[in-house]
């Protein structure tokens, strides 16, 4: 691994967790919250068309989760163009940290809620977004 493709797959990591913050915040308004059910809808395969929006309290959850992700993967892309560079390795670790801790706590809650199919889905969000970062760089 080199510094350069770690330096160019934070732009994948951070990209790939800030594309969810749309897709969720606009399923705080029922008439734009279509991609949101339908991405849930696959997350707890099979898709079954179980998944509702028509609650206030999913919306404003939907809302919060998009906020969050969409400022993870801002962070990641701003670590990656002011701190990357003068700590490539503290940069990596933290990224993954994040990445691990995200994983864990959510497949966590998906075992738990009877969504065990989102582990699976959150294994491989997980081995894409890190990708060569696991790796320290030469």
């Amino acid at each position: 691994m080199t510094h350069d493709l770690h330096k160019r797959w934070l732009l994948v990591t951070g990209i790939g967790i800030a594309s969810f913050g749309p897709v969720f915040s606009l399923g705080s308004v029922l008439a734009t919250a279509e991609a949101a059910r339908w991405s849930l809808d696959v997350l707890s395969w099979p898709v079954d068309g179980n998944m509702n929006y028509e609650a206030g309290t999913t919306r404003f959850l939907s809302a919060l989760t998009g906020g969050f992700l969409f400022g993870w993967g801002i962070m990641v892309l701003l670590l990656r163009q002011w701190v990357f560079d003068a700590a490539p390795d503290a940069v990596r670790k933290a990224v993954l940290g994040g990445l691990v801790a995200w994983c864990v706590l959510d497949s966590s809650g998906s075992l738990a809620s009877g969504n065990a199919s989102n582990v699976l889905f959150n294994l491989l969000v997980l081995a894409t977004l890190a990708g060569p970062l696991w790796f320290r760089a030469r």
